[in-house]
C-alpha cells in the first residue's frame, strides 16, 4: 500500500496538466481520488487514464469553482463519494498576465476570483468534513510570485492573488491546528505542461525569459511538483503545517 493508502483526496483542476498527474500520482499511491474540472471532456480523460492504472477515481465536471454554490456543491458530492474526505489539494486556478497600465479592473477582478477566491471557497465547505474526520490536510497550490516579482510575463494579479494564498495558508493552519487539520501551500515556478508547452511553441527567447531567473534555467516536469505534494499529505509530513515550499527550481533564492 502507498503513502496515501485509503485517504480520500479531493484534486481541483483534474481536466489535464498538473492536476491530472495529481490525480494519477496520488492514485498510485494509493488514495481514492475525487477530481473536478470546469472542463468535462479532460476530466472524463483524467478519471479514465487514473482507473486504468488501476487506481480509483470519481469526477465532477463540468464545474465552475469560481461559483461558491458550485463549489459547495461540489465538495458534498465529493464528500459523498467515498463517505468522508481526508486531504484537500487545492490545484485549480485561472488567471490572466498583462502590464499594470494595460491591465483592467475586470482582469484583476478574474484573476483574483480564479487564483484566490477558488481556494477559499473549496477550503471553507471542507473544512467542516475535515473537523468531523478528526483532522486532515489542505494543500495549496501557490506560485514564486507569491513571494518574487516576475518580469515576463507581467504578473500584477498573479502575485498579489498568490501572495493572498500563502497568507490564507498561515492563517488556516492557526485556525485548523487545534482541530488537527494541517495546511500548506507549494509555490512552483516555471512548469511545463502540455498546454504551456504548446502554447510557448518554438519560441526560444521566451522560454529563455521564463526560466532565466531559476537557477536551473529551466522548466519542472509537473511530476517534480506533485511528488512534494504527495508527501505533504501524507502522514510522514504530520509535523509539517503553516509553511509555504517553494518548488522553483532555486528562483527566490536570489
Amino acid at each position: 500500500m502507498g503513502t496515501l493508502g485509503e485517504k480520500v483526496v479531493l484534486i481541483t483542476g483534474t481536466g489535464g496538466g498538473m492536476g491530472r498527474v495529481a490525480s494519477l500520482v496520488f492514485a498510485r499511491e494509493g488514495a481514492k481520488v475525487v477530481g473536478c474540472d470546469i472542463q468535462a471532456a479532460g476530466n472524463n480523460e483524467t478519471v479514465e487514464l487514473v482507473r486504468r492504472g488501476g487506481g480509483e477515481m470519481t469526477g465532477i465536471a463540468p464545474i465552475d469553482l469560481t461559483d461558491p454554490e458550485q463549489a459547495r456543491q461540489m465538495v458534498e458530492d465529493a464528500v459523498a463519494a467515498y463517505g468522508g474526505l481526508d486531504v484537500v489539494y487545492n490545484n485549480a486556478a485561472s488567471l490572466r498576465f498583462g502590464p499594470m497600465p494595460d491591465f483592467s479592473v475586470e482582469d484583476w477582478r478574474a484573476t483574483i476570483a480564479g487564483e484566490l477566491d477558488i481556494p477559499f471557497f473549496v477550503s471553507k465547505f471542507a473544512w467542516p468534513h475535515l473537523v468531523r474526520r478528526g483532522g486532515g490536510v489542505i494543500i495549496n497550490v501557490a506560485s514564486m510570485a507569491g513571494m518574487i516579482a516576475g518580469e515576463v510575463p507581467p504578473m500584477v494579479g498573479h502575485c498579489a492573488a498568490n501572495a493572498g494564498i500563502i497568507g490564507m495558508t498561515r492563517q488556516l493552519a492557526l485556525e485548523g491546528a487545534p482541530d488537527g487539520i494541517r495546511v500548506v501551500a507549494i509555490s512552483p515556478g516555471p512548469v511545463l505542461t502540455p498546454a504551456s508547452d504548446r502554447d510557448l511553441g518554438d519560441n526560444q527567447a521566451a522560454r529563455d525569459a521564463i526560466t532565466r531567473k531559476t537557477l536551473l534555467k529551466r522548466f519542472a516536469q509537473p511530476e517534480e511538483v506533485v511528488e512534494l505534494a504527495a508527501f505533504l499529505a501524507s502522514d510522514r509530513a504530520a509535523y509539517l503545517t503553516g509553511g509555504n515550499y517553494p518548488a522553483d527550481g532555486g528562483a527566490t533564492a536570489w
